[in-house]
């Protein structure tokens, strides 16, 4: 019997919701591994789990990261077409693809490992390498997954997309933070009844752990590994079982598909700008890598003093003896962008619930339909990332004191998140916008602006960082701008492209208001807690009641309105109950 569940087509929010439940419980997982972990591997063992995330990050954005948005839109454009044969057809070619280019992109992360940490952790490149070597399978696995999730997501069915994700995320805090915790253990173990680590001799048990960290970071970073595999076979049993919902009648009444070679070409043709485009945002991470800590090498070569008075009582004497100093800032910057990148995650699932949503207004050639649907994205991801970044920029040291601990150099994280979180607002809104534009056809717009935003960044990066009394704080600064820039020319040229006039006031203006009132009362609420010796607490009670008072804000202002709640699933019930007491227009 085939299985019509999956074939029924969610609509943008009902497949955005999925996601996004998924991206919290992924998000959630991340947190109970990432935040451990920093515990477990200190900033030093943390910027060397970065560098590889670094590396990693463009190979795998530029070899396969725009299929699965190819993939998805010429998917959601056949289906809207009835063309079922081209989708199938679609599915097959793209495996081919994707195990070519799963294999070359790990052979280049692999074999071009020595030469980047040479470069970017110059201080002590060796120590780099074991997480980067790691790292290195999991690009294929990834791309394998990509074939599945793209096709589905095309087919308006998230659950595949979302179930996968969570097996990731449980695979990579079960195996990382086990085989992290374990390869410690094991190192402490030696020095304890030796003196020695790895055959080693260390003069004293804070200098025995630093050793243990390169291989510790590559054990947390192969438990990623680990789940990619098994999110990847979730996948592939998932498809055996309950293939894709398409029907022999479905087939049948299709059109004869396009020739292989046509539907080939026209796959790489999408896919090619919008990799391009994704590698332009995963160079941010690549570019904060390497030049933060090279720059950061040079001033402690020419002007150490000005860095060690600034950080004196946060770095530990033994991270100055060792030439660490670049690895520990870099760490505190990864400690920081983990907290950034929280917003723009969210709202990554609205970027790929919209693409078919959009595409399919596009398509159909309906203008009113498709005002409605780039600003209904616009108006849910602005209630999300305004009061999000605005809060973690306000409440950054707080926060970041209550999730890394005293140990962790919190007062460093808490200065990168004020401009982070900023950053943040205009990150999370700049990849649903340019899903929007890939949606309408312009895949290139998106990377001629990612590439413009990178130049300024790098430009920005290399300045500020490179000056003593800015230092790591000079890596939020170019990206703040590099978003803003994005964001604003993104959203202008969508406007353009659609010759729709959109409602700023409407979109923006509530949820702005909103966050003001609700994360300027938290901010005093927190202060208050911290003067009556409340401790993390009061960080605590301020972001639940800067959550309240957002909601109250947002209810009063009547900032949803009923169509947003009736595509959510229960929609109708919760229709009833915000309209009995005149909550929404």
């Amino acid at each position: 019997m085939e299985r019509k569940r999956a074939a029924e087509k969610q609509s943008f929010l009902h497949g955005a919701l999925i996601l996004m439940v998924a991206i919290a419980l992924v998000k959630i997982i991340g947190a109970l591994f990432k935040i451990p972990l920093a515990w477990i591997l200190t900033p030093v063992g943390n910027g060397y789990f970065g560098n590889a995330y670094s590396l990693y990050f463009p190979i795998f954005s530029l070899a396969t990261a725009g299929f699965p948005i190819a993939i998805s839109r010429l998917v959601s454009e056949n289906s809207a077409r009835g063309r079922y044969r081209d989708i199938r057809q679609i599915h097959t070619v793209s495996i081919r693809i994707f195990l070519i280019l799963g294999i070359v992109s790990f052979s280049i992360m692999f074999f071009g490992a020595k030469p980047y940490v040479t470069y970017a952790a110059s201080n002590n490149p060796e120590n780099a390498l074991p997480a980067i070597y790691a790292l290195a399978p999991a690009i294929f696995f990834n791309s394998l997954m990509a074939i599945y999730r793209g096709y589905y997501e095309g087919l308006r069915n998230m659950y595949p997309t979302a179930i996968s994700e969570i097996v990731e995320a449980l695979s990579k805090l079960v195996f990382g933070l086990t085989l992290a915790s374990l390869i410690i253990q094991s190192g402490m173990k030696e020095y304890a009844a030796n003196g020695t680590v790895y055959g080693i001799k260390r003069v004293s048990e804070e200098y025995a752990k630093i050793a243990t960290l390169p291989y510790a970071a590559a054990g947390a970073i192969f438990g990623v590994t680990i789940g990619s595999v098994m999110g990847f076979l979730f996948l592939f049993l998932y498809h055996k079982r309950h293939s894709d919902g398409i029907t022999k009648e479905m087939l049948r009444s299709s059109p004869r598909p396009l020739p292989m070679r046509i539907t080939t070409s026209r796959l790489i043709r999408t896919a090619i700008p919008i990799a391009l485009g994704s590698l332009a945002v995963n160079l941010s991470t690549f570019i904060d890598s390497t030049f933060l800590q090279k720059r950061i090498n040079d001033i402690m070569a020419e002007n150490s003093e000005v860095l060690l008075k600034m950080y004196e009582g946060v770095l530990p004497s033994s991270v100055v003896q060792l030439n660490n100093v670049p690895t520990f800032l870099f760490g505190c910057f990864s400690n920081a962008s983990t907290l950034f990148m929280l917003v723009p995650a969210i709202t990554q699932a609205f970027g790929v619930s919209a693409l078919p949503s959009v595409t399919e207004a596009w398509t159909g050639g309906n203008p009113k339909q498709i005002k409605r649907s780039i600003e209904q994205v616009l108006r849910i991801v602005a209630m999300i990332t305004v009061p999000a970044g605005l809060g973690l920029s306000v409440l950054s040291t707080p926060i970041a004191a209550l999730l890394y601990g005293e140990k962790n150099a919190p007062t460093v994280i808490g200065k990168i998140l004020v401009v982070l979180g900023l950053g943040a607002i205009f990150a999370a809104m700049s990849t649903p916008i340019n899903s929007m534009l890939q949606a309408v056809g312009r895949v290139d717009l998106p990377v001629k602006l990612l590439v413009v935003g990178l130049v300024i960044k790098l430009v920005l990066n290399y300045t500020l960082v490179g000056i003593p009394e800015i230092n790591v704080m000079g890596a939020g600064t170019g990206t703040l701008v590099c978003y803003i820039f994005i964001t604003v020319f993104a959203l202008h040229y969508l406007c353009r492209e659609t010759k729709v006039r959109l409602n700023f006031v409407r979109i923006f203006f509530k949820p702005l208001l909103a966050s003001i009132i609700s994360v300027g009362l938290a901010y005093f609420v927190q202060k208050t807690g911290t003067l009556l010796h409340f401790g993390k607490l009061s960080t605590l009670v301020a972001i639940a009641f800067a959550g309240v008072v957002y909601m109250a804000c947002m209810l009063w202002f009547k900032a949803l309105t009923r169509n947003d709640i009736l595509m959510l699933p229960r929609g109708q019930k919760i229709v009833k109950i915000l309209e009995k007491h005149n909550w929404i227009r």
